[in-house]
């Protein structure tokens, strides 16, 4: 099995990338809604997110808006609470790759926002990048519900500028030209990687030797 990661910043529609993923037949995983898992009551990051910021805390699960507000201008508590989440959406992804390694998908893709920024580039046979021009980005960002052009600067802070993920990227997806063009590049990409002379450059150390499922 050949894994892929795929990454992006903020509206450069990697979401919508990983669902034609899906609908090509491999099984996805996405960081987003491990963090999700995480947050909802009963979840694995209630308790030390918690310990860490008070308050936080509604109904069982971790509200974000509170979280949001308990971080906000405060890279210190920000990486405080990465030291937390990011170790146990690492152990939620690998449990995930242990269902699907020894399935019969030939790719699986795994949606990592942060991908370069943590270093689990590493672990994967290739780079997806999801793109778009900086005009497009900042109309679909803008567009979500509570969104302005200052929190949009600070989320940007904390990301790599698109044009080195493209730069450091095997391959990358330009969301700006419509569904049915990034669908053609998510098939051609799979279709190389799946060709019998692919070889990767960066061989994904989440598998250990003999354990790739192929």
């Amino acid at each position: 099995m050949i894994l892929l990661g795929l990454t992006g910043s903020i509206g450069m529609g990697k979401s919508t990338t990983l669902d034609l993923f899906a609908a090509e037949g491999c099984p996805v995983w996405s960081a987003d809604a491990a963090v999700h898992r995480l947050y909802a009551p009963g979840g694995a990051g209630v308790g030390p997110v918690e310990a860490l910021f008070p308050g936080v805390t509604v109904a069982g699960g971790i509200d974000r808006s509170r979280l949001s507000k308990a971080i906000h201008g405060d890279p210190a508590a920000f990486a405080r609470l990465e030291g937390v989440v990011h170790p146990l959406v690492r152990e939620d992804r690998k449990r995930w790759l242990d269902e699907v390694r020894h399935g019969a998908a030939p790719v699986a893709v795994v949606d990592v926002p942060l991908l370069f920024e943590t270093g689990a580039e590493a672990e994967v046979d290739a780079v997806v990048v999801a793109s778009a021009p900086p005009e497009i980005q900042r109309q679909r960002v803008l567009a979500r519900p509570g969104m302005t052009q200052a929190r949009l600067d600070e989320i940007l802070a904390l990301q790599l500028h698109d044009a080195e993920k493209r730069e450091r990227a095997d391959f990358v997806i330009d969301t700006s030209k419509g569904l049915n063009s990034a669908r053609d590049q998510v098939r051609a990409i799979l279709a190389e990687v799946t060709h019998k002379d692919w070889a990767p450059r960066r061989p994904a150390t989440l598998f250990s030797e003999g354990e790739r499922g192929e």
